[in-house]
């Protein structure tokens, strides 16, 4: 009886984590609508990001380009429960953290030595198709930038 228990236990443990990455509107592919979007000059420009699970984490990766204009590459796994995990390929940071404020929005910070650099709430849309990230940092010139990008479900 304990055993059958155990493994009733174990399968719906399963089922529920399968279902809540399934279920998670943040994950999938995301491609960047420069029209809608309004990114200022010199400000990185993720055109591609792409969420998925790996295991209990999730794996966040980013295609774009730098505030120069050289192409650029992001990897950071971890949770979103507000901690910081490193993050590969952002010459301006090199750990993030992300929160789940509801289900179909997360905030996250950027940061470089402990010092955060880029903040920013990501909101998906009620139907699943919108992604809107609104990020505010500083340029190469320590002025506040902000910008507001727009991507479509792949």
């Amino acid at each position: 009886m304990k055993t059958r228990s155990i493994v009733l236990a174990v399968v719906v443990c399963f089922v529920g984590l399968s279902l809540s990455f399934a279920q998670n509107p943040q994950m999938g592919t995301w491609k960047l609508n420069e029209a809608k979007s309004k990114i200022p000059a010199g400000m990185m420009k993720n055109t591609t990001v792409t969420y998925t699970a790996e295991g209990d984490n999730v794996k966040v990766t980013t295609d774009g380009t730098s505030g120069d204009g050289s192409a650029v590459q992001t990897e950071w796994t971890g949770k979103f429960d507000g901690k910081d995990y490193p993050l590969t390929g952002d010459p301006n940071a090199d750990t993030r953290s992300y929160t789940r404020v509801n289900d179909h929005t997360l905030t996250l910070e950027n940061k470089k030595g402990g010092t955060v650099t880029t903040s920013a709430r990501i909101v998906v849309s009620a139907d699943g198709k919108t992604r809107t990230l609104t990020a505010s940092g500083k340029n190469a010139e320590g002025k506040k930038v902000t910008s507001k990008a727009i991507y479509d479900k792949q």
